[in-house]
């Protein structure tokens, strides 16, 4: 598979793949451990899940500026890696729920994802620039999409075991202490400690019925506070456990990292072959006019701007899209007990796009590489258009799907028997998955190839940022689903995504033949 591409580029892909390991690890939790240890409500929750994942991707800008100002590309990777492990370290220290202090103990987490959002922007734009490097060698110039295909694909092998290590890890702590999992009554037992026996008699009704099932031993709960309290204590412990985990994924890919890093180029030293890959010519001898220079740069900020709203509508994967298999997706036919631990929840579908990214890349692959030989392969910039139609389809699905459904504010009025009933089979939530992530491999993998050969040599670290600069302005608005998810009916909040993504499709293909002409 990486036999006719660069040496280096398993290697990166090794590095990055126990990075994502570590990131899925998390992002598969982090909403529903927001939520579940804080008390706070599906849009409050979201504007720490914006705010920490537009700054993972602000900060690549940074990290960009850093490693092209410093030319140390290859140290600046490798602080970024240490500083992650520190950042999963500082939220997997147990601490008590309900928290005794909210100020204190919320300011701690974001600390934590803070740190780890400073590490990520260190290591992740100059990683892809370190890979796109590569590909200025003319021998494998022509293998450039197939090569950050191939990249992405190896990284998301980590993405997928990630969600079961996740939930196993939160499922075992919650064994070892007699609970089941029921994705449920954290946020009953926070409504209950707040106001007790004054909440709605369906509630109390809903966390009575969902307590006595949750004991292992079934043995009959008395004190609903006394359990509420114990029940959430070892929940977000199980939480905290899980994120521990992610810090052995860090130190496997420092690991991986320090021993190839003297194999890989040096974005700092960048060189340009002749057609017979001899001959290398410094880039203070490359002659650019200032005016390529600004179309590269004004084609580059153009595609950035589109892809703003896919990863609006992407993101949601961790967000909006997470709630609603909890609150809208029969869980209990995806139960996996393996004695120990069970494997049941609803952050098992974060698995689910990269099994799909891995399944489905080199199919991908080779439909682009039988249309190259034909001379019929669409552009990179046709192909990110044809993404965002994609992506619009993904949500057309899920809205149709949700038509039916009751509003998010209407669950806490219904029994638990009347919520049984109108769950959906999880086969839509794979379905609405393999949609986006269709459409995700024709954006995010060749977005930054596409950012690769058109960013001028002397920007590659830069530009490698600004994309993920672009996404950070996408996430830093994914509260947005948290609103709508709350307070319009459910078909409705998908709408919106589709329309995002939709107009930008229209915008994308207007702007086609321009971006052919620069890339070229």
């Amino acid at each position: 598979m990486f036999k006719n591409h660069p040496k280096g580029l398993l290697a990166a892909s090794l590095s990055n793949m126990g990075e994502r390991f570590g990131f899925y690890i998390m992002m598969a939790i982090l909403t529903l451990f927001i939520s579940s240890k804080f008390g706070l409500d599906e849009g409050k929750a979201g504007y720490v899940y914006s705010a920490f994942y537009a700054s993972i991707y602000l900060l690549a800008l940074v990290g960009g500026l850093i490693a092209d100002k410093t030319k140390n590309y290859k140290r600046t990777i490798m602080i970024g890696i240490i500083l992650m492990a520190i950042g999963y370290l500082i939220i997997a220290i147990p601490t008590p729920t309900p928290v005794p202090s909210m100020a204190l103990y919320l300011t701690l987490t974001c600390f934590g994802l803070l740190v780890i959002a400073l590490g990520n922007g260190l290591f992740k734009g100059n990683l892809q620039a370190l890979v796109g490097q590569m590909y200025d060698n003319p021998k494998y110039s022509d293998k450039r999409d197939t090569g950050f295909q191939l990249f992405y694909m190896f990284i998301n092998i980590g993405g997928f075991f990630a969600p079961f290590i996740a939930i196993g890890v939160r499922n075992w702590w919650l064994k070892l202490h007699n609970f089941d999992y029921n994705a449920s009554l954290p946020e009953l037992c926070h409504q209950y400690i707040e106001k007790g026996n004054n909440l709605p008699a369906e509630s109390i009704e809903k966390l009575t019925q969902y307590a006595n099932g949750a004991i292992i031993d079934k043995t009959p709960v008395t004190d609903l506070l006394a359990f509420s309290n114990d029940y959430l204590n070892i929940f977000n412990t199980g939480f905290q456990y899980a994120f521990a985990a992610a810090i052995f994924a860090m130190l496997i890919s420092l690991v991986i990292y320090n021993i190839n890093k003297k194999s890989f180029p040096d974005p700092a030293n960048k060189t340009i072959l002749n057609k017979d890959g001899e001959n290398k010519i410094s880039k203070e001898e490359i002659q650019m006019s200032a005016q390529e220079i600004k179309q590269r740069i004004y084609a580059l900020f153009a595609v950035f701007g589109v892809v703003i709203f896919f990863w609006l509508s992407f993101h949601q994967n961790g967000y909006s899209l997470t709630y609603f298999a909890r609150d809208y997706v029969n869980l209990e036919v995806i139960n996996i007990d393996l004695g120990f631990t069970s494997i049941k929840g609803a952050e098992i579908f974060q698995s689910v796009n990269p099994f799909f990214v891995v399944v489905l890349t080199p199919l991908i692959m080779w439909i682009f590489g039988a249309m190259r030989k034909r001379s019929k392969e669409p552009s990179t910039p046709m192909k990110i258009a044809i993404g965002m139609g994609i992506a619009s389809l993904a949500y057309v699905f899920l809205t149709i799907v949700s038509f039916a459904l009751p509003a998010k504010d209407l669950l806490a009025t219904m029994s638990a028997a009347d919520i049984e009933a109108i769950r959906v089979t999880p086969w839509i939530m794979v379905g609405m998955y393999f949609i986006l992530t269709v459409a995700e491999l024709f954006i995010s993998p060749l977005g930054l190839s596409f950012v690769s050969k058109v960013a001028p040599p002397h920007l590659q670290g830069l530009m490698q940022g600004c994309w993920l600069a672009a996404t950070a302005i996408g996430n830093s608005i994914l509260f947005i689903g948290g609103i709508l998810y709350m307070n319009v009916p459910i078909w409705a909040c998908w709408l919106v995504f589709v329309i995002a993504t939709g107009l930008s499709m229209i915008v994308m293909l207007s702007m086609v033949k321009w971006l052919e002409r620069v890339a070229k």
